[in-house]
């Protein structure tokens, strides 16, 4: 089926252009995306959508609960945690840990010895 979609009618001349392993990767990196942006509830994105139409993409524009409200938005999408999946994902190679999770703290490292 895939084979005749591409071999025939407008889908061949839409990817003529466009190679194959590009349009899959950012079909990937769409669907990370989308779970990310489900970590918020509607009126969380709502109000995301409308901090970013606000600043325009200069965030100084804001006033500053509206940059912590922001800012608290940004970091529940856990945006280390996005870019590193997408590296996952994309990547042959395993990726570490700490692209994933941050680096170790040392607070926590000596916590851990007692």
């Amino acid at each position: 089926m895939l084979r005749f979609l591409l071999k025939r009618g407008p889908v061949k001349r839409l990817l003529r252009g466009v190679p194959l392993v590009a349009l899959l990767s950012a079909a990937e990196v769409a669907t990370i995306a989308k779970d990310h942006l489900a970590k918020l509830d509607p009126s969380e994105r709502r109000r995301l959508v409308a901090l970013l139409a606000r600043a325009r993409g200069r965030p100084a524009s804001l006033s500053k609960p509206e940059r912590e409200d922001l800012s608290a938005l940004v970091a529940k999408l856990e945006p280390r945690m996005f870019v590193g999946s997408a590296a996952d994902r994309l990547s042959p190679m395993p990726v570490p840990k700490r692209l994933l999770y941050g680096p170790r703290r040392k607070a926590a490292v000596a916590d851990e010895r007692g």
